[in-house]
């Protein structure tokens, strides 16, 4: 049986990027095909079989990227898979559209709809920073893409959801249920620190719908000590907006990472995500979680064990639970055991016995 793997681009590191790596650890033979690869953004990748479209030769590729979004589905469409028994798409946008052979099997791990197109819209047209002429031709150019989208969705033989909450999305936007398979958590690689714990975490891909600013506000207004781990567009804004007592570290290697989190009071998690890979890891390291309750951290924390939860996107709630947290409610030990139901193994034979029921041999 051949199988190929199919990813949406390779220019950023995030939790998409980490399920591709463990699909390439489960069939190491398997090539993978994307849009545009950088590999000094993503040098884990330099090794393995990546197969660009020919999209990676045109003018500012990998800078600019974006400005190529209208040929996306054609270079989607492009890639010849003829040769393969199974192919496995892992997707929030384009790669589900990818055409396979007759006999075939596709099943896509979707990571969410295609945001900008569906649940975001209207507020992605809204805060995108570009001229208004730009501004002013994107929504049909968005609606083009909004119904290849749906006859993209409609190719897929098997939808595998990341959570509860994206399999609600697939089923209101595609018309077509999903099996719910939970991303791969390294949660082995992490650790309980019996130190001191003196300051809240937060942190990841610095950008504005994580909602890092009212984390931000919230410890301004307190005092309370506050890091912040990670590199993104608001970057900058949000180092304006904060004052002393916030320390921000930027990207971190994986074992400083580690410690961040096991030394941690709690790790806070401000904003609704498909997903969420962040909280699980501040488990894994016995660490309880703040979180918003929406999308999939109300699949992941356990509240009152592994944590608990804010209520509205405010500063006030949030400063609330900062002022009256008490770590002493929480055990590490059993906070960890929660975690285990999200690691990497658990995911990797649930995606196995997936594909033999797809594609018996």
């Amino acid at each position: 049986m051949k199988i190929a793997l199919v990813h949406d681009y390779l220019v950023q590191d995030g939790g998409a990027e980490k399920v591709l790596e463990v699909l390439q650890e489960i069939w190491p033979e398997a090539p993978t095909y994307t849009l545009f690869f950088d590999p000094k953004k993503l040098p884990q990748f330099a090794t393995r079989d990546i197969r660009t479209s020919f999209l990676q030769r045109l003018p500012l590729a990998l800078k600019k990227y974006q400005w190529y979004i209208t040929l996306m589905p054609t270079a989607t469409e492009h890639y010849d898979l003829s040769d393969y028994d199974v192919v496995i798409s892992s997707t929030s946008a384009f790669a589900k559209g990818l055409i396979t052979r007759p006999g075939a099997v596709h099943i896509c791990y979707c990571h969410t709809p295609t945001r900008y197109l569906w649940t975001d819209t209207h507020s992605y047209v809204e805060e995108l920073r570009v001229p208004r002429l730009v501004k002013a031709i994107l929504p049909p150019v968005l609606s083009r893409l909004r119904q290849w989208d749906q006859q993209a969705a409609s190719r897929v033989d098997y939808f595998v959801a990341n959570s509860q909450t994206v399999r609600a999305r697939i089923q209101k936007y595609y018309r077509k249920d999903a099996q719910i398979i939970f991303p791969p958590v390294d949660t082995d690689r992490f650790h309980i620190s019996p130190r001191p714990k003196t300051a809240f975490l937060t942190g990841g891909r610095l950008v504005a719908y994580k909602r890092f600013d009212l984390v931000i506000d919230a410890c301004n207004k307190t005092g309370i000590p506050l890091k912040i781990f990670g590199s993104g567009p608001v970057e900058r804004g949000l180092r304006r907006q904060a004052k002393s007592n916030i320390e921000f570290l930027g990207k971190v290697s994986d074992e400083a990472l580690h410690d961040l989190y096991a030394d941690a009071l709690a790790f806070i998690h401000p904003q609704e995500e498909d997903f969420g890979i962040t909280p699980v890891e501040s488990m894994a390291s016995g660490r309880p979680v703040i979180a918003y309750r929406k999308g999939g951290a109300t699949e992941t924390v356990v509240e009152d064990i592994s944590g608990e939860f804010i209520e509205t996107q405010t500063w006030e709630e949030l400063a609330d639970h900062l002022i009256r947290f008490d770590e002493r409610r929480y055990d590490p030990h059993r906070i960890k055991t929660q975690a285990g139901r999200f690691g990497k193994n658990r995911f990797k034979e649930e995606m196995k016995e997936l594909v033999k029921h797809a594609h018996p041999c």
